[in-house]
């Protein structure tokens, strides 16, 4: 009988785990949705009363985020996000239309950047988006459309914002396409396109990346009548009421510490009995819910679609906001490149905030204004453009139910959009690229989100925010921010993360460190002081 070989305890735990090696883990489909133009609290699982029961089961299958940031605004959030990068880093430290003379300004993705899509495809992801687009000015050269970043296929719209009716820039793949014929919503058509894309793509033996950029809740307001009907009457209470009412959801749902007051009504809005014009006031909110609404309805297509193809327990899921609820009021010559001049059947648009109009309907293009910006924000300051956590806050979920066991639970992990191009990557057990062609790319910036959605304790971290000269600087519990132009104001986020007690005064050597990493990271970041950038001449 031939002698046995010694085998060493280093020898056996090796073989056992050889014997038991889990085969190599499939990489999953990745779809990311993102809402347009909403408040923290306008989701019912963040304490909101509109109707998103499609949202609400994918927070219970998953796990919501109560710190998750964006950048205040909406060509600025889709660079980060798309790029793991700050906005300025990706060339769009503020709208694609400004074209300034300055790295961070010039309002188009630039070749220093890859975008999530170009990083997937390297990892032998397919790839498709349906929605809006926004990180390249609308011109001849298509340079920065989708398909020239990344995107196997695309449905939506290059610009900004337009009808819901009859939206402006439509395309499809790479060509611009006449709205359809018929009763066409844009909400439904992102939504029945993604459906298709998952339909596609499911087929194929590669896993997929689909992005899903929702117009909605973004002005105008359009809804079709019986989606507004759902909430006729419910707002007669008005904006107070309504605060006060999200804010006692949202305490007891764990979203906000109940140490935290709720935030005074913005000092621009008055008291909702000294409104003007209620019953149309009321009606502009109760269209902006339905808009909300009828987003989730297509949530819930997508993920019965991708429960069909069988995958609904091994794709994850992302559902964010672009920036915070929008106070932005419309007079008669607003954003007049994304009015129609007509609706479809021929009669006059007219745009602007029109009391004796009420909106909802295709001919007529309205905003829903501060106050109601101020409920959706529950209950913090400000608004979209600002970086108060009225303007960054966001709701984040992730859904992931092979991966994330602890449904239904809340992360407190501060995060921020370069975190979601991290957070895909991991997911996908893809590399962040070097080299976009023959061009070096600049390091990625976010960290993954995994280990916090998974239950992680939360990390302290430094995260940093400058829009129109808006600027902030998170470190730890700390924030540190400005309203341009304005000084400097300092809070402590964990006893007060609703800003309430300007903490500046008392503490100003927290302040001078905090404005110190701040102007160290804006050096770094291509930040630029906001009178320079708008005294820059344009290319």
């Amino acid at each position: 009988m031939l002698p046995q070989p010694t085998l060493t305890r280093r020898d056996f735990t090796t073989s056992l785990a050889s014997a038991f090696a889990a085969p190599e883990r499939k990489r999953p489909n990745i779809i990311l949705m993102l809402a347009d133009d909403m408040g923290f609290s306008d989701l019912g699982c963040y304490g909101s009363e509109i109707a998103t029961p499609n949202l609400d089961s994918m927070a219970r299958q998953g796990v919501r985020f109560t710190q998750f940031y964006n950048t205040a605004r909406c060509c600025p959030t889709r660079a980060s996000l798309l790029t793991g990068l700050h906005p300025h880093q990706a060339g769009v430290g503020h709208m694609v239309d400004t074209g300034r003379q300055l790295p961070g300004y010039r309002g188009d993705l630039n070749p220093r950047c890859v975008t999530i899509a170009e990083a997937l495809k390297t990892a032998g992801y397919r790839i498709a988006m349906s929605g809006k687009w926004h990180v390249t000015p609308v011109n001849e050269s298509k340079h920065n459309w989708p398909l020239q970043r990344g995107f196997d296929h695309y449905y939506g719209i290059i610009h900004g914002g337009s009808s819901y009716y009859d939206p402006v820039t439509l395309v499809r793949d790479h060509e611009s396409i006449p709205r359809p014929d018929g009763d066409y919503y844009l909400t439904d058509a992102i939504g029945e396109n993604a459906v298709n894309h998952i339909d596609s793509l499911s087929k194929q033996p590669d896993p997929f990346f689909l992005y899903v950029a929702f117009t909605s809740p973004h002005w105008p307001l359009h809804a079709r009548e019986a989606d507004a009907a759902r909430y006729r009457g419910r707002y007669k209470e008005g904006w107070d009421a309504l605060r006060l009412e999200r804010h006692t959801r949202m305490k007891k749902l764990g979203i906000v510490d109940p140490r935290w007051p709720l935030s005074p009504r913005d000092t621009q809005s008055p008291a909702w009995p000294d409104a003007a014009h209620r019953d149309w006031q009321q009606r502009r909110m109760e269209v902006y819910a339905a808009q909300i609404d009828v987003m989730d309805r297509n949530v819930g297509r997508i993920l019965s679609k991708l429960t069909e193809t069988g995958a609904g327990d091994t794709t994850l899921v992302l559902f964010l906001a672009d920036n915070g609820g929008c106070a932005e009021e419309l007079g008669p010559k607003a954003a007049a490149l994304h009015i129609p001049k007509s609706t479809p059947d021929g009669r006059p648009v007219f745009p602007g905030n029109r009391p004796e109009l009420m909106p909802g309907g295709p001919d007529t293009y309205q905003s829903y204004g501060l106050s109601w910006a101020n409920a959706s924000n529950t209950p913090f300051r400000r608004f979209k453009h600002w970086v108060h956590e009225g303007g960054i806050a966001t709701p984040l979920i992730a859904r992931w139910p092979k991966e994330l066991k602890k449904t239904g639970s809340l992360s407190h992990q501060p995060g921020q959009l370069m975190d979601i191009m991290a957070t895909c990557l991991d997911a996908a057990g893809a590399a962040y690229p070097k080299l976009r062609g023959s061009e070096p790319v600049q390091p990625l910036e976010g960290r993954t989100l995994l280990p916090a959605a998974r239950g992680a304790r939360p990390v302290d971290r430094e995260l940093y925010w400058e829009h129109e000269g808006n600027k902030a600087v998170r470190a730890g519990k700390w924030k540190l921010v400005c309203k341009h132009p304005g000084d400097w104001e300092l809070f402590d986020l964990e006893a007060d993360r609703t800003e309430t007690r300007n903490l500046a005064a008392a503490q100003p050597a927290k302040a001078a460190e905090l404005k110190s990493l701040w102007e160290a990271w804006a050096r770094r970041a291509n930040v630029e002081p906001w009178d320079v950038v708008q005294k820059a001449p344009r290319l």
